[in-house]
């Protein structure tokens, strides 16, 4: 039977499960449903490291943008964005500069709702119910949104979300397309599962996510490499999250990370 409360936008189905909702639910959030709840334990019992590896994630977006910011980015595309959760990037980017801006890309109802909520009254920041994959669209619409100015440096983001683009789609195309929207000095922040880190359990993901509205595609390292031609990988290069210049005394095992993370300057 499907929930139905105040805070959801008409029409949406609250009984099929999604992936922004489900990665709501491992990271600890309230913006999810009994199906996708359900298909977290799922995901669970095929990945019992599930919640650290979204916390790990989630972690890597966060330094992301501050090496952004600290190499004078101040305008961040943050495709597939998500629902709101603590640690959004124009809370990050803001900490360094209150003038940041940010325009996040999603096309998930539920995700969309909350982040007008979270954004409204908010000049410097929006967010745009756009397909990722159709990049001629998100580019247009960030143009008009006022908040990206393509003549200037860029910070592209697309954090735990490429494994959701189907080969058929051609990544590497998609990738291709906001590359050339930016100009030289901008940034490319990836994120993705992989089926290099623990195998098993990555086949048992895949298999608990075609029940999803999505399903997963692992890449391996050489195909994540492709996804960033035309950009320099920034030290340490394309390594399980917790490695990727980790703050602290950081004792998680790569081993058992399960996803890949880079960062490329366009040169």
């Amino acid at each position: 039977m499907s929930e139905r409360v105040s805070w959801v936008p008409e029409g949406v189905d609250t009984g099929r499960p999604s992936a922004a909702r489900l990665y709501d639910y491992l990271l600890g959030g309230g913006h999810n449903f009994a199906a996708d709840r359900a298909l977290a334990e799922k995901f669970l019992q095929a990945q019992p490291n599930g919640r650290t590896i979204a916390r790990l994630n989630r972690a890597f977006l966060r330094r992301a943008v501050l090496l952004m910011i600290d190499e004078g980015i101040r305008q961040f595309l943050d495709l597939g964005s998500g629902i709101p959760t603590v640690g959004n990037v124009h809370e990050i980017a803001r900490k360094a500069d209150p003038e940041a801006r940010v325009v996040y890309v999603d096309f998930e109802d539920v995700a969309v709702a909350h982040s007008q909520l979270i954004l409204e009254g908010d000049p410097l920041a929006a967010i745009i119910q756009e397909d990722m994959t159709r990049p001629d669209a998100v580019l247009r619409s960030a143009r008009d949104s006022g908040l990206i100015d393509f003549s200037q440096p860029v910070g592209v983001l697309t954090a735990g979300v490429f494994h959701f683009v189907p080969p058929e789609a051609d990544p590497n195309a998609v990738v291709a397309a906001y590359r050339d929207a930016v100009p030289a000095g901008s940034y490319l922040a990836v994120s993705q599962f992989t089926q290099d880190l623990q195998p098993k359990e990555m086949a048992g993901i895949v298999e608990v996510m075609k029940k999803s509205q999505n399903p997963m595609y692992p890449r391996t390292k050489s195909e994540i490499e492709a996804l960033f031609a035309g950009f320099e990988l920034v030290e340490p290069g394309i390594v399980p999250t917790p490695l990727w210049r980790p703050e602290g005394t950081d004792t998680d095992d790569p081993d058992k990370a399960g996803i890949y993370a880079a960062v490329g300057r366009k040169v």
